[in-house]
C-alpha cells in the first residue's frame, strides 16, 4: 500500500462514500433491451403459432429477468458483490434464450389464409437476437464492473482499517 499514490488511495476511499451507478445502469440497461426484445417478439400477429405454453412461460421469464435486473442494480450500487453473480446468470440465461423460441419462430412455417408463411422473418429473427445479445451483454459487462468495484472496494477499507490499527499501535 505504501507505493500507491496519494491519487489511488484517494480514489479508493472515495469508494466507501460513492454509488456503483455503472453497474447499476447497465442492469438497468439490459431491462431496456429486454423490453425491446419483449415488444418486437411479441407485437408478431402469425395466427395463433405463439399461443402456446412456451410463449406463456417466456411472458413470465421476462417479468422475472426485468425484476431481478431491477434488484441487481439497487443492490450493486451498494457494492454487495452476491448481486454481480446473480446478474451473470441471467446474462448467461439471455443468451441460452435466442436459441430458444426465436430459432424455433425463424425456423417455423405456418399455413395462413394467404398461403404460407414463415413465423418470423430473417430482419425480426436479426433484432431479438441483436436485443437479447445485447441485454445479455450489459448483464455481464454490469457483473464484471460489480465484481471489480466490490474487490476494489474491500481492499480500500482493508487498508484503512489497517492504517486505523497500525495507528493505534504506534500512538
Amino acid at each position: 500500500m505504501a507505493n500507491m499514490s496519494d491519487e489511488q488511495l484517494t480514489k479508493r476511499d472515495r469508494l466507501r462514500y460513492t454509488k456503483n451507478k455503472t453497474s447499476a445502469n447497465l442492469a438497468l440497461l439490459a431491462i431496456v433491451f429486454d423490453v425491446l426484445y419483449f415488444v418486437s417478439i411479441y407485437k408478431s400477429n402469425m395466427g395463433s403459432y405463439y399461443y402456446t405454453l412456451m410463449m406463456g412461460i417466456s411472458v413470465v421469464y421476462n417479468l422475472v429477468f426485468m425484476l431481478v435486473a431491477f434488484l441487481v442494480s439497487e443492490g450493486s450500487k451498494n457494492y454487495l458483490v452476491q448481486y454481480s453473480y446473480l446478474i451473470i446468470a441471467a446474462g448467461v440465461l439471455q443468451f441460452v434464450r435466442i436459441l430458444i423460441l426465436p430459432v424455433k419462430a425463424h425456423g417455423s412455417i405456418i399455413e395462413l389464409s394467404d398461403g404460407p408463411v414463415q413465423v418470423m422473418g430473417s430482419a425480426q429473427f436479426a433484432r431479438v437476437c441483436i436485443y437479447l445479445a445485447a441485454s445479455g451483454a450489459c448483464c455481464l459487462a454490469s457483473a464484471v464492473v460489480g465484481i471489480i468495484r466490490c474487490r476494489q472496494l474491500a481492499e480500500a477499507e482493508k487498508a484503512a482499517a489497517d492504517f486505523v490499527s497500525n495507528s493505534e499501535i504506534t500512538s
